[in-house]
């Protein structure tokens, strides 16, 4: 985690991709479709501040969640990296049910915007991870969340605009791109947990 996230601005860029807030503004629009507008902001709004809380408690209480399950860094590690190969891969070559799979009809609440889409596996995984490396830090990990959780939902609230202006076809291939910056950084995190354990 070193190489990924030694600064809070890394480690913010990589949560980021990790919620995935382009790929998911599709799946979004889907799930809001009927509702209001005004009804819709505020909705998104609430099921953000649901997904942030949740994220907080994993990063303050990750180190405690490890400890309890007797799980070692390199595990840890080596873990995080397969996650982030797998929505990496899902992200270049996504399937019809999306990158979270099949997603719930009527107007939603905690599933399945707060989670998995915000709070997913993958960025509770992530942040778990940061603080089994760094417990040190957690001050930088914390302000890291707030800055990817910010832009997630800067752009969750401007869904609509972004979508009218990119389309479709411009939102998956900037989610493509994100995919191959997730696989490379999966396969570093990978070397690094193998480079401990040997």
């Amino acid at each position: 985690m070193d190489d990924l996230g030694g600064s809070i601005l890394s480690a913010a860029v990589l949560l980021f991709f990790l919620m995935d807030p382009l790929g998911n503004i599709p799946v979004l629009l889907s799930i809001m479709k009927g509702i209001s507008p005004k009804r819709q902001r505020f909705i998104i709004i609430r099921e953000l501040l649901i997904a942030l809380v949740i994220l907080v408690i994993f990063l303050f209480g990750g180190q405690s969640l490890l400890t309890f399950l007797h799980l070692q860094q390199e595990s840890v590690t080596i873990a995080g990296g397969i996650i982030l190969l797998i929505i990496g891969l899902r992200l270049i070559f996504p399937n019809g049910e999306g990158v979270m799979g099949k997603q719930t009809d009527g107007e939603p609440f905690i599933v399945p915007i707060a989670i998995p889409m915000i709070a997913g596996p993958s960025v509770l995984a992530m942040l778990i991870l940061m603080t089994k490396n760094d417990p040190k830090h957690l001050s930088n990990w914390f302000f890291a969340l707030l800055i990817a959780w910010t832009a997630t939902a800067a752009l969750l609230l401007a869904a609509p605009f972004l979508y009218k202006i990119l389309r479709e076809r411009g939102l998956k291939a900037i989610e493509r791109l994100m995919g191959m910056i997730l696989v490379m950084m999966a396969v570093q995190m990978l070397i690094n947990g193998i480079k401990i354990l040997f």
